[in-house]
């Protein structure tokens, strides 16, 4: 077993339960001692743009923006899809705190050494 986990989050704002989802399981990976990382694909990029997540609830209640706050006070990487970004007009300067631009090759690299949550 290992101690990695990587969330893969591929919506945003189009489904404000499953992107909230994601973030709690990230969350809770690293409550539980799990090395994690979020990556950020299609339309899961706008979350990593300033001020978006900022409004983002699941049909619970639960916001996307507090599990953000999470993962920012603790330094849990969250890796951006650069092309994927790039293609919606989201650059590095655009971006949450603790989160970067990220290529195919590290995405891959994640996959093959952890335990993939994909949403």
């Amino acid at each position: 077993m290992t101690d990695k986990v990587l969330v893969a989050l591929s919506c945003g704002t189009d489904n404000p339960n499953r992107t909230t989802r994601a973030l709690q399981m990230a969350v809770m990976a690293h409550k539980l001692g799990k090395k994690t990382t979020v990556f950020l694909l299609d339309e899961g990029v706008y979350i990593a743009r300033k001020g978006i997540a900022d409004n983002l609830r699941s049909a619970t209640g639960d916001s996307a923006d507090d599990h953000l706050t999470y993962l920012k006070e603790f330094e849990v990487p969250i890796l951006v899809c650069t092309p994927c970004a790039a293609i919606r007009q989201i650059f590095p300067d655009d971006l949450i705190e603790n989160a970067s631009m990220g290529t195919a090759d590290i995405f891959i690299n994640l996959c093959c050494e952890s335990a993939v949550i994909s949403f």
